[in-house]
């Protein structure tokens, strides 16, 4: 990327009483190299600020213009107007459908270009369905509007990275979803956006077995041998992909093989977060691929009981803008 193109980045501050706008609103105590756009209620971020006692200038946003480095003491801000006052740690359901359209305005700044990527602070399930709107979360909301038909959930900290072949589903349920036709998908979208938006030439992708010590040649199960090894086997052999496993999920996390790994791929949730969070809570951040365009967010929820009190812990925040930026400063100008 040439030094002199400046990026746009779109911040979603989330629900608004929870801590969002604590995080989005720490983001101008400094200077950054990009634009960053946050998508919120302007009369929330003032009241909030005042609140947390932060200086600073709330600029609107213009569309059309030219982006310029975020100067430090300023928030660029697209408002959107909530549907009724909020209270930092009080929960409203009038808000559910604002928190979507920040969501709505953001997924098409990016899909229409004007953005390059979106960073997303924390949003309440609850309170969006409480409000009416069937909503799963931040991933399937962004599947639907860019009419993705499957995203893979990879999570990033120092020297990790993990991605998912099944995500919010019960234990019970993980062996029949682990297919081929899913796991050759997964493996797919993995393997092109390390290359495509991560820079990275020819990734090396290591693979979880499914069962304990990936099966013990059958013995404590057989997804490995009827599905897994058949299916690395194929990708590797017709698609070129560099895939080593299925490895055991208690052996793979050892730094030899993590030196060498550009990702890890899991079979099911809490095979190989915790091990991440573990590595780096606080400090990593939730990154969907499949998309058409680069979307991060935080590791954590709302935590209300924070929100308005300046304790909010700003490191996962960081990190996702981090990743961001990284991202959008690989793409072609």
């Amino acid at each position: 990327m040439s030094k002199m193109t400046i990026r746009r980045i779109v911040v979603t501050a989330g629900e608004p009483a929870g801590i969002g706008p604590d995080l989005v609103l720490a983001l101008s105590k400094e200077s950054w190299t990009h634009q960053i756009v946050v998508c919120a209620d302007k009369s929330l971020l003032a009241e909030r600020a005042e609140q947390l006692g932060i200086e600073v200038e709330l600029l609107d946003y213009e569309q059309g213009t030219e982006p310029s480095p975020q100067r430090q003491g300023t928030l660029i801000v697209d408002h959107i107007a909530m549907d009724a006052p909020c209270i930092a740690g009080e929960l409203n359901e009038a808000n559910g459908h604002y928190v979507l359209k920040t969501l709505e305005r953001a997924a098409l700044g990016c899909m229409n270009r004007e953005f390059d990527a979106i960073v997303t602070g924390p949003v309440h399930k609850g309170v969006i369905n409480r409000a009416g709107v069937a909503f799963s979360g931040h991933t399937e909301f962004f599947a639907e509007k860019s009419n993705t038909p499957l995203v893979v959930m990879m999570l990033a900290t120092q020297g990790l990275r993990v991605a998912l072949v099944t995500t919010h589903i019960p234990l019970a349920y993980v062996s029949k979803a682990v297919t081929t036709e899913r796991l050759e998908a997964i493996i797919h979208i993995l393997h092109q956006d390390l290359v495509e938006k991560f820079a990275i030439p020819s990734p090396k992708i290591y693979v979880c077995g499914l069962n304990p010590h990936a099966g013990e040649d059958g013995c404590l199960g057989r997804e490995e041998i009827e599905t897994i090894t058949p299916t690395l086997e194929r990708l590797r052999e017709r698609d070129g992909i560099d895939l080593i496993g299925p490895l055991p999920a208690d052996t793979i996390f050892n730094e030899k093989y993590l030196e060498e790994a550009d990702a890890v791929l899991g079979m099911y949730h809490d095979q190989v977060l915790p091990v991440l969070k573990y590595k780096g809570f606080g400090r990593s951040v939730n990154i969907t691929l499949g998309l058409p365009f680069i979307r991060t967010s935080v590791d954590h929820g709302t935590a209300l009981d924070l929100a308005g009190t300046g304790d909010a812990d700003t490191g996962s925040f960081r990190t996702a803008l981090a990743h961001a930026i990284e991202l959008v400063e690989k793409k072609p100008s």
